[in-house]
């Protein structure tokens, strides 16, 4: 079996209601609970959800969990968005990400890592994320492909 390493520059974030400034790219993205605050900084709380898509900034735009994610917040503050750009790994790091930091608002790949040991490490605006990890596969759920 072959580990994979993967690199994760997070951009961001993008506070309700600049969520239209999200890039039209393929990626990862968290959904968290913050304030944006007068010196144009912004204050993260609590990491909400991950996500992936092809196209990030079409996805959040349609995401069916808006109502879910706003049941974390607390009085004043909004959701706020980070994005990392990645290609043929984004299903891979998604689910590594889920895995390892467990958002309340993420089901699959909580409990499970259907993928080879995967390395992921994290920079740019990645609060509540830690910067380096490793995802190991659930015994039994890994199917061994050409890659091993």
């Amino acid at each position: 079996m072959v580990a994979k390493t993967i690199q994760l520059n997070f951009e961001g974030y993008w506070c309700e209601p600049n969520i239209g400034g999200i890039p039209a790219k393929s990626g990862v993205y968290g959904i968290y609970a913050c304030r944006h605050n007068k010196d144009n900084t912004v204050a993260i709380r609590k990491l909400i959800y991950i996500g992936e898509s092809t196209n990030v900034h079409d996805r959040i735009h349609s995401h069916e969990k808006w109502l879910f994610w706003r049941h974390y917040l607390q009085a004043g503050e909004q959701i706020c968005l980070n994005f990392a750009p990645v290609g043929v790994d984004r299903e891979q790091a998604e689910a590594a990400l889920i895995n390892h930091h467990k958002p309340p608002e993420n089901i699959e790949f909580v409990g499970s890592f259907p993928f080879q040991q995967t390395t992921i490490y994290t920079s740019g605006r990645s609060t509540l994320l830690s910067p380096a990890f490793t995802a190991h596969p659930t015994a039994g759920l890994w199917a061994c492909g050409t890659n091993c």
